[in-house]
């Protein structure tokens, strides 16, 4: 169990260091060909997507990085319990 654990604590680590990547990439024009932000699209869009349909954007501002990330923390903060 220790191990299942201490796997998904990675993964979701993992997952709030690609969303940040996500983030930064916003701010900078990108090829969204580039395999690697393919990957990095993919791997985070059925993370955030949920939370678009629920919070709105706010002028340009997409928040929904920052709820993500919030729900990944507390998710991680109660797996170390």
């Amino acid at each position: 169990m220790f191990y299942l654990i201490n796997f998904l604590a990675i993964l979701l680590q993992i997952l709030l260091v690609a969303i940040l990547v996500r983030v930064v990439l916003t701010w900078f024009p990108v090829d969204p060909s580039n395999p690697i932000i393919r990957i990095i699209f993919e791997v985070t869009e059925p993370v955030l997507a949920p939370f678009r349909r629920v919070i709105p954007r706010i002028g340009m501002f997409d928040l929904s990085p920052i709820a993500a990330m919030l729900v990944i923390q507390v998710i991680l903060s109660n797996l170390r319990v």
